[in-house]
């Protein structure tokens, strides 16, 4: 008689539960994070950074047409590693939230009840049959009345609060570097070059400034800002990066 693997008879619906309580499809899901481009952030009491690498995965693509980097308002960056369709419907989610909240209240949405309405989402697809989950890892980044929050989401729905993090396939090498030379009272300059030194560890060659993209902001402005090319270069050179 032979017999199948153990995920066998319980992985075919979201909704149904194996007898060690896992829910397959959510696991499975995962596995989009871990292919997915390589994106490192760090924050401070000084402010915070994202930095995202791209890849040309087609000749003929324009790079300038690919966003890794997103401005969700005027306090709030974010990015994400997975599947990119499921991010880019969720970072559009993101900012229609945060719009309509600046609506109806008057004032900016805090992080964390940003990323507490897309956690909101992303659990409901975990729950229903006909559905499949969002295999996306999201980052926000911003500054509101508690200072800078950075968070990431969860498959399941879930999030924490972070100092720096990694996430997509270079998630373990760049983490180590992270964890190797984080400082709590870094400026946001040295924050990015931290990140880039972190992305390059993870990376197979030499960083491009046309395949990285780079997000900032600080506690004085306490505006989301994306560097220019011309900026990405500068940085990369300092970081030593180049090479």
């Amino acid at each position: 008689m032979a017999f199948g693997p153990p995920a066998l008879g319980y992985d075919r619906a979201i909704t149904v539960f194996s007898p060690d309580g896992k829910l397959y499809q959510v696991e499975y899901a995962s596995e989009n994070i871990r292919k997915g481009w390589t994106t490192v952030a760090i924050k401070t009491d000084k402010g915070g950074v994202i930095v995202a690498e791209k890849r040309k995965i087609a000749p003929l693509i324009d790079m300038r047409s690919v966003e890794k980097v997103y401005v969700i308002d005027t306090h709030i960056g974010a990015s994400f590693a997975g599947l990119a369709a499921d991010g880019r419907v969720l970072i559009d989610y993101a900012r229609q939230v945060a719009m309509n909240y600046r609506f109806v209240y008057d004032e900016q949405i805090d992080v964390e009840l940003l990323t507490r309405y897309i956690c909101d989402v992303k659990q409901l697809y975990t729950q229903h049959a006909g559905v499949r989950p969002f295999g996306v890892s999201l980052i926000f980044l911003g500054v509101d009345r508690r200072g800078v929050r950075l968070f990431r989401t969860e498959i399941n729905g879930y999030y924490f609060g972070y100092q720096a993090l990694a996430v997509g396939m270079g998630e373990q090498t760049a983490t180590q570097q992270l964890e190797k030379n984080y400082d709590e009272r870094m400026s946001t300059r040295e924050q990015i070059l931290l990140a880039l030194r972190a992305l390059r560890s993870s990376s197979e060659g030499p960083l491009d400034p046309y395949y990285v993209e780079i997000g900032y902001i600080d506690t004085k402005e306490a505006v989301f800002r994306k560097l220019t090319i011309e900026e990405i270069k500068s940085a990369i050179l300092e970081a030593g990066v180049d090479r």
